[in-house]
């Protein structure tokens, strides 16, 4: 009797293969997009579990050699510049700002603008420095210790040294991701700072705080002969984490500082980056026919400024830029505004200030020096 075979077909098996083939091709890319979704849902609960802020009212240590009190009716020098990391050669483009770069170009190049700036404030005989956006042990600066380096080429000051911002590992750009940070701002001082204090500055509440890590301003003391102190005080005010809510909360809460400080009958000095158009009309001055805006170019409130308080802006040698914009190498073509500058109490008198034209050759800002004189018959002073 002839075997009966069931009836399977040789078209059935290819048959299923194929079927067995398009659902192995639905699995992968399924896989893959939850392989990624839970890599994201790691990353974004690693960055916000790891963010903290310091606290206020943090004793800063002091370092250095510096023994001498400051005099009345002597002409010192103070510069006030943002370092940018020891990134921003002139060519240089950041990514935050519509350029294609996240971190310096190399551990030479940090060194090399790093040693720049220094040499910037020490050629000028400064007496007083406020260095702002100073990294300590950053992937984006490949781990150079800019305090450390800037401290040893001002080795007969007192150096004191406040976190003004660190960040969980940004991985972003992917190709080279800007890293792990931790910034700051140094002070440098020729005459004996007696104690310093890390003030915490309000930021926004939103997810935008992840972008605005422990901004500060730093209040360091040095003893005047006449049993009053000059009170130097460090900031660099928010740029890219800011929220329009938040208002002028960072500047009211620096000026509360200073108008205590000034009816204590102390000199006050206010330097830093304000991440404000500091003359108020540098924008449309320095860039004609442009109309480029930027929540760090809005005009700085003067209205809010407290009595007794002026800022320095009568510029020696006319209107200099003291930062530019990083979407495309410098050139003449580059946006440029005021953003440094000096804030003083009306007891001391400014003689000189200029924002100096380096060519933004160590960094994307130029330093701005500022020469007074603490003033013998100030207010308070009876």
């Amino acid at each position: 009797m002839e075997d009966i075979k069931p009836e399977t077909t040789e078209s059935a098996k290819p048959e299923n293969k194929k079927k067995s083939k398009k659902s192995l091709l639905w699995k992968i890319p399924l896989f893959t997009i939850l392989a990624i979704l839970l890599i994201a849902i790691i990353y974004v609960s690693y960055v916000f579990l790891t963010y903290s802020r310091i606290g206020d009212n943090k004793e800063l240590e002091i370092t250095g050699n510096a023994e001498d009190k400051a005099q009345t009716g002597v002409e010192y020098t103070a510069v006030t510049y943002n370092i940018g990391f020891g990134a921003y050669v002139p060519d240089y483009t950041f990514f935050m700002d519509g350029g294609k770069e996240s971190r310096a170009r190399s551990k030479k190049s940090v060194e090399e603008c790093t040693e720049g700036v220094a040499n910037v404030a020490l050629d000028n005989n400064a007496d007083f420095v406020l260095y702002q956006e100073v990294d300590t042990d950053s992937t984006r600066s490949f781990h150079v210790d800019q305090t450390e380096m800037i401290d040893d080429k001002f080795s007969d000051y007192d150096h004191v040294f406040a976190v003004n911002y660190h960040s969980a590992y940004l991985f972003y750009p992917i190709t080279k991701p800007h890293g792990k940070s931790n910034s700051g701002i140094l002070t440098e001082s020729r005459f004996d700072v007696t104690s310093s204090l890390r003030r915490k500055l309000p930021v926004s509440t939103g997810l935008k705080k992840i972008l605005d890590l422990d901004r500060c301003y730093s209040i360091s003391r040095i003893p005047v002969e006449n049993g009053k102190e000059l009170v130097l005080i460090n900031t660099h005010l928010s740029a890219y984490g800011t929220e329009k809510g938040q208002g002028n909360a960072q500047l009211e809460m620096i000026f509360k500082d200073m108008k205590a400080e000034y009816d204590k009958g102390n000199y006050v000095i206010c330097g830093g980056d304000y991440n404000h158009d500091f003359t108020g009309d540098s924008r449309e001055k320095l860039n004609p026919g442009s109309d480029e805006d930027f929540d760090w170019t809005q005009p700085f409130p003067a209205d809010i400024i407290p009595e007794g308080f002026s800022r320095c802006t009568d510029y020696e040698d006319g209107l200099v830029a003291s930062a530019r914009n990083t979407d495309i190498p410098y050139s003449e073509e580059s946006f440029t505004v005021v953003l440094d500058g000096f804030l003083i109490s009306d007891n001391i008198e400014c003689t000189y200030v200029q924002n100096l034209d380096t060519g933004f050759e160590y960094t994307d800002h130029n330093p701005v020096v500022m020469k007074f004189i603490l003033n013998t018959t100030a207010y308070n002073l009876e």
